[in-house]
């Protein structure tokens, strides 16, 4: 095998085009609200995880967010709890998502921060826009840490670290997933 820094730059970059490519299929398919295909993405155990943050003084941002298991957090759900929210939607009998929201994911910033042992841990930030009814409008700004494992061609997430940046939610729900 080739172990030049030219070929293990080529492998970055091939490796960051991957899961650049994943992030915007799997944008795709909740934008156009295929939830049972975006499930098929998740691994059995994914932890998808989302603490809510508040303000801190300056320098003492420790505990800026809640912490998972120890503190209430906006989503601590596993694949079971997601499949229920994805069935539960799919019903038509979500108040909250009757009629259902349109929205438009966006993923920046991508940096694949790990990629040894099978796993591939990845930052970026992201920014969902939702309209339901009317005028019902929501802008989701903030942070994700994912962390992926190959599967065949593609990858599965494994977990999901989501950090919005508001400390007072502005929408009326969380209905949508990040």
């Amino acid at each position: 095998m080739d172990a030049t820094p030219e070929s293990a730059f080529l492998a970055q970059v091939i490796l960051r085009h991957r899961v650049e490519q994943f992030y915007i299929a799997e944008a795709d398919l909740l934008d156009t609200r295929r939830f049972r295909e975006w499930l098929a993405l998740l691994d059995a155990d994914i932890r998808y995880w989302m603490p809510v943050a508040s303000n801190r003084e300056t320098g003492k941002w420790d505990g800026e967010y809640t912490r998972e298991g120890a503190d209430l957090n906006w989503f601590d759900e596993g694949r079971f709890e997601l499949e229920q929210r994805v069935e539960q939607i799919m019903t038509g009998l979500h108040w909250a998502e009757e009629p259902v929201s349109r929205t438009s994911h966006m993923i920046a910033n991508l940096r694949v921060v790990e990629a040894d042992d099978g796993r591939i841990d990845t930052h970026c930030r992201f920014f969902i826009y939702r309209n339901r009814n009317e005028t019902e409008t929501d802008f989701f700004v903030g942070k994700r840490h994912d962390r992926l494992r190959p599967d065949g061609g593609g990858f599965k997430i494994a977990a999901r670290e989501i950090f919005l940046d508001q400390s007072v939610l502005q929408a009326k729900n969380l209905t949508l997933f990040f």
